[in-house]
């Protein structure tokens, strides 16, 4: 039987994002904490609700590209050699090549490519700087980057919260993005109980297998 419902853009993204559970299950659990993040910066800069929707969709996608990495470089037990590094930092441009598929994500696919970029032009993978890398891009590289900082993995701990934005407040300028930054430091009070209500709708999602079918329609 041939099913007569389209399938929408959003239905695509779900998908994405099941595979991406199925492939790096701390990945999938990441992107959703940074997408939170980024929504809620995102609502503090711009005004226009479906900018902050789409910024919410590129950040749940933002690691898509890892997709193409091998295993033995993404699920490695401690820090990456140069060869290694090189690798991984393929991620935005293979992300990008998936997402820039359909034009009506372009922006999206964009936020994707450039997340790693920094505001010192020393980022990759195209060596943007300032302004040049999307508003997106730069606010999801913030997120990104305070997750990375306080989720544990193999090669080191986690950091608290307030070692965090210690850490993070000295790459403003340089790597992240002042405006992203003062905004995710105004922030403060409100990340830590987001968050754990966050986590706490991964597992769900996870359980109820209803990975994909949070995420926010932006069509």
């Amino acid at each position: 039987m041939i099913c007569e419902k389209p399938i929408t853009i959003h239905d695509l993204v779900d998908v994405v994002v099941t595979v991406l559970d199925a492939r790096d299950p701390y990945t999938f659990a990441h992107s959703w904490r940074v997408a939170e993040l980024s929504e809620m910066m995102a609502e503090r800069i711009g005004p226009r609700k479906e900018w902050v929707e789409r910024i919410h969709v590129a950040a749940h996608l933002h690691d898509i590209g890892k997709i193409g990495v091998p295993d033995y470089v993404l699920h490695k037990d401690g820090t990456l050699s140069p060869d290694e590094f090189a690798v991984m930092k393929t991620h935005p441009v293979i992300g990008h090549s998936i997402v820039s598929k359909l034009a009506v994500l372009e922006d999206i696919s964009l936020y994707i490519r450039h997340h790693h970029e920094r505001v010192d032009g020393k980022g990759y993978p195209d060596g943007l700087s300032g302004n040049a890398i999307p508003m997106g891009a730069r606010i999801i590289a913030v997120a990104d980057t305070f997750d990375a900082v306080t989720s544990h993995r193999s090669y080191r701990p986690a950091r608290s919260k307030e070692q965090a934005f210690e850490v993070i407040s000295a790459c403003m300028g340089t790597q992240l993005c002042e405006e992203c930054m003062e905004c995710l430091l105004s922030m403060k009070d409100e990340i830590g109980p987001i968050l754990e209500n966050v986590n706490a709708e991964v597992d769900l999602a996870v359980r109820e297998g209803r990975i994909g079918r949070t995420i926010k329609s932006f069509l």
